[in-house]
């Protein structure tokens, strides 16, 4: 580990990079002065074997800017995922002689507003029984994106299914996306690792992320981990990023104007995070909830003349990679072919 790594004990920020390396640099560059207004803090990135130059082009403006002070690059042998990049990049800091007080997951897809992550440092300074907390997000062209999530439920995937009205009104203390305050900050479930703090004793407690996971999911699992040890996680407007969505995936793309099926590891990540954590009873019930809901769907919007909005194959996928048909052991997501 370098000299300046060993002296990060304040906040690590860790950025895992796979096919995107320029949106990577541009990340670099608003946290430049971040950087500076906060001593003891230092920027990991790891090149999740992107299988391009993304290496070469991080390298070069690393050394172009003259940020060796502050940044270090890593490169992965593999492509494990979103949860195994990350930890690449935490676990040599929580296993050094001075491990940082928080570590900052952030996307490399993301733009840090000036004060950003010290709005976040202040938050948990403050609160000591905020173990997770993360910032309010806006899209590319400024428009405010207000939500965190509740955990995934039975009753949540009853409403996923179904979209009916009056059954969302009747389960809206259920439903996962959740708008936000935006003039005080608010506990809530689970927040996207896109740009989420979180203290050291909870990896201490909980461990690192699930490698498990290939991509989403992970950040769900995790903070529902802390959860159960006691920790809570909390969304801090003050904190502001942008944030372009799914540029690593295209998956979560806004506006993006033709819809890609969902990949394995997507269902394979859901299927894990319901197995994992409540068993092959309640998965089960989760399952026949939303294909149910979701079959329901499907023929009231032809009827109704409704434009479909869905990924391709979407219900068949999801029967298939239902515990009907993959069984009740728990399964790990692995990168695509």
């Amino acid at each position: 580990m370098s000299e300046a790594t060993q002296s990060a004990n304040r906040l690590l920020i860790v950025i895992v990079n796979y096919k995107s390396a320029p949106l990577t640099v541009n990340c670099l560059r608003t946290l430049e002065s971040e950087i500076k207004a906060l001593p003891g803090t230092h920027v990991t990135i790891v090149e999740n074997d992107s299988g391009d130059d993304s290496l070469t082009q991080i390298q070069t403006a690393i050394d172009q800017e003259n940020w060796h002070d502050w940044v270090t690059l890593t490169a992965s042998d593999h492509n494990g995922g979103y949860a195994y990049g990350n930890n690449l990049g935490i676990r040599p800091a929580l296993e050094g002689d001075n491990p940082p007080q928080y570590v900052l997951l952030l996307n490399p897809d993301t733009r840090v507003h000036p004060g950003a992550l010290q709005a976040l440092i202040n938050f948990m300074d403050e609160h000591p029984q905020a173990g997770i907390a993360g910032s309010s997000f806006e899209d590319d062209n400024g428009n405010l994106w207000p939500y965190a999530f509740r955990f995934p439920t039975i009753l949540s995937e009853i409403n996923e299914g179904f979209r009916i009205g009056v059954i969302t009104k009747l389960l809206n203390r259920w439903i996962v996306p959740r708008t936000m305050e935006q003039d005080k900050p608010q506990q809530i479930d689970w927040l996207p690792g896109a740009s989420m703090m979180i203290r050291r004793e909870v990896f201490e407690q909980v461990g690192l992320m699930d490698e498990g996971y290939f991509l989403y999911y992970e950040e769900t699992d995790f903070c529902l981990q802390a959860k159960r040890q006691g920790w809570e996680c909390w969304y801090v407007p003050a904190s502001h990023v942008t944030h372009i969505c799914g540029q690593s995936t295209g998956v979560t793309k806004i506006n993006n104007p033709k819809k890609k099926r969902l990949p394995q590891y997507w269902f394979d990540s859901r299927r894990r995070y319901f197995l994992k954590n409540y068993g092959v009873f309640y998965t089960a019930i989760a399952d026949a909830v939303w294909i149910s809901g979701f079959a329901t769907w499907r023929m009231r919007r032809v009827i109704q003349g409704k434009p479909d909005r869905d990924p391709p194959k979407y219900l068949s996928d999801f029967i298939q990679n239902s515990v009907f048909f993959r069984g009740g052991s728990v399964p790990t997501s692995q990168a695509p072919s």
